[in-house]
């Protein structure tokens, strides 16, 4: 797959999911621009990203509108543009009851997992109209159509992202944008606290999300997955 000349903004893109995403973009020839919470660790993404391709980033914190919009001015200014955007940014707040959860860790996973997307979708869609059309995807997940105890925060989160996602992709698909929201089920990522090991080797790896993502942007400009669940093909026998 060739994407030569496409410019792609990946939120998240400095480790896990996001970084697995940014690094299959950079392989088909696209024009990656990265953002990160931190600014070191997206120093350290970045060594590795310019090793495969044309990367460039920016420290930001989604949960900030006007840092979402120098994010995108960045972008624009380095790139020339967006085609694709990618909003993979997202943080997990599990074990915990909704009596036990705090205001404050409330709103951070709401405002980080959908307010965020809602910021990066709004700074997007602009400069895809410029272009002529291009791709949003959304890394929701399987806990946003099922929901569990000790999760209603993340569960809140995403399930509002799959339908914020399925809005928008009505809103703008006659502008020539597609909108896609994934849904993964286990992922053996560092996400939530979790510890990345043989044992889980069951689980997801992020490149088998990356995988999906790269699939997507082949179908023909008259077809459109909208939404696109993916989980372990063999997990443990529950006993």
């Amino acid at each position: 797959m060739d994407l030569t000349g496409k410019v792609a903004v990946v939120t998240g893109g400095t480790r896990g999911i996001g970084r697995a995403i940014a690094e299959s973009l950079l392989c088909a020839g696209a024009r990656v621009f990265v953002c990160g919470l931190r600014e070191a660790k997206l120093r350290v993404a970045l060594g590795r990203l310019r090793e495969i391709g044309d990367a460039d980033g920016a420290a930001c914190d989604v949960r900030d509108a006007n840092a979402v919009n120098e994010m995108f001015a960045g972008c624009q200014r380095i790139f020339g543009g967006v085609d694709y955007l990618v909003n993979s940014a997202g943080i997990g707040l599990f074990g915990q009851t909704v009596a036990e959860t705090s205001p404050e860790d409330f709103r951070a996973v709401i405002e980080t997992n959908l307010c965020g997307v809602f910021y990066c979708c709004h700074a997007a869609l602009p400069l895809m109209k410029e272009r002529g059309g291009g791709y949003i995807i959304n890394i929701s997940s399987l806990a946003g159509a099922n929901a569990h105890p000790r999760m209603a925060a993340y569960n809140a989160a995403k399930f509002g992202l799959n339908g914020f996602s399925e809005a928008l992709m009505q809103e703008v698909r006659q502008d020539n944008i597609k909108v896609s929201y994934i849904l993964p089920g286990s992922v053996n990522t560092e996400f939530g606290g979790d510890t990345p090991n043989d044992t889980k080797a069951w689980q997801l790896q992020p490149t088998d999300v990356a995988q999906v993502v790269m699939d997507l942007l082949r179908h023909s400009s008259r077809s459109l997955p909208s939404r696109v669940e993916i989980r372990p093909s063999r997990p443990p026998v529950k006993k």
